[in-house]
């Protein structure tokens, strides 16, 4: 008898995660059928229009893309059509061990309704206000649950997975990319895209991961890629404890690790990786490295990738053969360049041009994938264990692994217009930092020779006593206090203020937290680079705003939660106010705040409290937890609360 899941069954199916076309479930209720599995619903454009029924689930021309594969030209819907995309294209790819296709389950529309309603409260803010649960949907896609070993969690065998999202692991080498993109050739496209999203507001910080490292056969280059990740895990990296999230964002992009993260994970691998405190994390990331090495699985995952040998620049003209369409790209680009580059492509018959453009979307398929790899201790004597195992050197453990694809999403064919205008952005914009930052190149040594002019040329000093390339900052306020009880210096277009108290600046420099124990030990000489870093000065930022409603003080809260250099964000709608602490120009806190609530005003702007607190307070003044259901930091009266109100 087919199993139906109804309204009554919506309790028992918690919040995993999401991306940008699936909402993820885990079941926490007793059904042997159930348990040990997740579920990935569809989601819909929560403003887009309701999605019609079609006796087919593809196009015509996406029917004429995959001709070769009757059952999935035949589906009746794209849930379906996507399970046996995985079945019968990625899996023999991949290898059918490292891939679940799933099967279906029916649901009713009341069913779907009670989860949206259930897990809203979990969502990222931002999620909800782009998509819903596709309540029109009839079934649903149920896997197993990766996080976990088989079935549930035995007694006393505690199960850590990673899953790591690796990106394209290779350099594209189509001779079909334009010679004004060659960048391409050189920088791999997740290093390109964090400019963009970076510039787009979507990530706070850019992040040194390099998937090339991760798809390398080198140890070391492959443990550097996990530690990068590690620091900056956005949306890249997750880690769950017997199938609970421990380290990285449910369904958003997490921000970097500070230290009071990096402690709370390093305290949850202690009933799984044996070793002193502080060594955990690192035995953990080692541990993860030596399974990719051993594993290989990276190498069947980039000869997935590899399937991509036009790039998206000569795909796109076969793209628009396919569906006898004039190539908007020609009449872009212009006769003579088509005539030189590209004439060759829309000669090809139209068997050729459908294979290029399929190997493109398997390809893109493989790029947009998840891998997890699961880890439970592995027993004495149980050589027979049907489990891969690996080693632990650093810790002498031993554990038994499992490595699956999850995500393999099958792309649709109108995807490929999309595809081709965010390649120019993402290469657009790249370029356009790395020209600024050869201008701020130039400009900062200009800059450093006229502050080293500014300090030693002042009063009739000549120069400064230093250590190299160490200027002494206390001898260089000797000289100016006589003037001003502060001193003003204008470097790179900022003004630096060093106040007169230098118990306060040394306090300051030290809370700065970035910069290396030897830097802090003789706090009184500071590097002409480090003056340049001194523009970044924390401050606490209050304004006033009208926050009358739940609405607006979640329309408050991300607006200044897109700028960068936000440290917290505390709203109080008792005092109708808004204290912000970091880097963030106030100037800028004010503008957006002032695009919701014209009235809104500055009241003070100054230095944070050096004021003794209780260290839990202050830790989480300065550092307090994420919200879980919108990412964004947020404290009212110093009280860390683990969901916030803006639902």
């Amino acid at each position: 008898m087919e199993v139906i899941l109804e309204q009554k069954d919506a309790a028992d199916w918690v919040y995993r995660g999401e991306g940008a076309a699936n909402l993820v479930l885990a079941y926490t209720g007793s059904s042997p059928t159930f348990m040990g599995k997740v579920m990935r619903l569809k989601k819909a454009p929560r403003n887009g229009s309701p999605r019609i029924r079609s006796p087919t689930a593809l196009t015509t021309h996406e029917r004429l893309l995959w001709k070769d594969l009757e059952d999935i030209v035949s589906s009746s819907n794209k849930e379906l059509a996507g399970q046996l995309f995985v079945e019968h294209i990625m899996s023999p790819l991949l290898g059918s061990k490292h891939v679940d296709a799933g099967r279906r389950v029916l649901v009713t529309r009341e069913f779907l309704e009670s989860v949206e309603k259930n897990v809203i409260c979990q969502r990222p803010a931002w999620r909800v206000d782009a998509a819903k649960v596709d309540t029109s949907s009839d079934s649903v896609l149920l896997l197993s649950d990766h996080s976990l070993f088989s079935h549930g969690i035995p007694v006393g065998e505690p199960c850590i997975s990673v899953e790591i999202k690796p990106k394209c692991g290779f350099l594209p080498f189509s001779n079909f990319i334009d010679e004004g993109n060659a960048i391409k050739r050189s920088i791999t496209r997740f290093r390109m895209h964090q400019a963009l999203k970076l510039h787009q507001g979507e990530i706070s910080e850019y992040s040194e991961y390099d998937p090339i490292d991760l798809f390398s056969q080198s140890k070391d280059r492959i443990l550097k890629a996990l530690m990068n990740l590690f620091t900056t895990p956005q949306n890249n990296f997750r880690v769950f404890f017997n199938g609970t999230l421990i380290f990285g964002a449910l369904g958003g992009t997490a921000g970097s690790t500070n230290c009071m993260i990096g402690e709370a994970f390093e305290d949850a691998l202690k009933g799984v990786i044996l070793g002193d405190h502080g060594m955990r994390t690192r035995s953990f990331l080692q541990l993860i490295a030596e399974t990719v090495y051993k594993s290989g699985i990276m190498y069947r995952l980039l000869e997935v990738q590899k399937l991509d040998t036009f790039d998206i620049e000569g795909a796109i003209h076969a793209y628009y053969d396919i569906i006898s369409e004039p190539c908007m790209v020609c009449r872009e680009l212009g006769e003579e360049k088509v005539l030189h580059r590209y004439k060759s492509l829309h000669s090809k018959s139209l068997d050729e041009s459908l294979k290029i453009v399929k190997d493109f979307l398997i390809a893109a398929t493989a790029k947009d994938c998840s891998l997890m790899i699961s880890f439970r201790p592995g027993k004495e004597g149980n050589s027979g264990s049907s489990c891969n195992s690996v080693y632990l050197e650093s810790t002498n453990q031993t554990f038994d692994y499992k490595v699956y694809f999850i995500d393999l999403d099958l792309k649709p064919l109108k995807k490929m217009e999309e595809y081709y205008e965010l390649d120019k952005k993402i290469v657009s914009c790249y370029s356009k930092m790395m020209e600024a930052e050869e201008r701020a190149g130039k400009a900062t040594s200009m800059e450093e020779k006229s502050l080293h002019h500014f300090l030693c040329g002042h009063h009739g000093v000549h120069s400064f006593p230093s250590d190299g390339p160490y200027i002494n900052i206390r001898f260089a306020l000797s000289v100016c206090w006589f003037k001003s009880s502060t001193l003003i210096l204008n470097y790179g277009g900022v003004t630096l203020q060093l106040l007169d108290k230098a118990l306060y600046f040394r306090t300051w420099f030290n809370d700065f937290g970035k910069y290396p124990p030897w830097v802090l030990a003789d706090w009184s000489k500071l590097g002409v680079t480090f003056l340049y870093f001194i523009k970044i000065m924390a401050k606490k930022t209050v304004l006033s705003v009208e926050l009358l409603c739940s609405k607006c003080r979640q329309k408050v809260m991300k607006l200044i939660a897109m700028l960068e250099g936000i440290t917290s964000i505390v709203l109080d709608p008792s005092k109708n106010t808004v204290t912000v602490i970091g880097e963030a120009d106030p100037v800028k806190i004010i503008n957006k705040v002032r695009k919701f609530r014209k009235s809104a005003t500055i009241l003070s702007i100054g230095p944070p409290k050096d004021e003794k607190k209780d260290e839990k307070k202050d830790a989480y003044l300065y550092t307090p937890k994420a919200c879980q259901r919108c990412d964004v930091w947020y404290v009212i009266n110093d009280y860390p609360y683990p969901y916030c109100s803006i639902m």
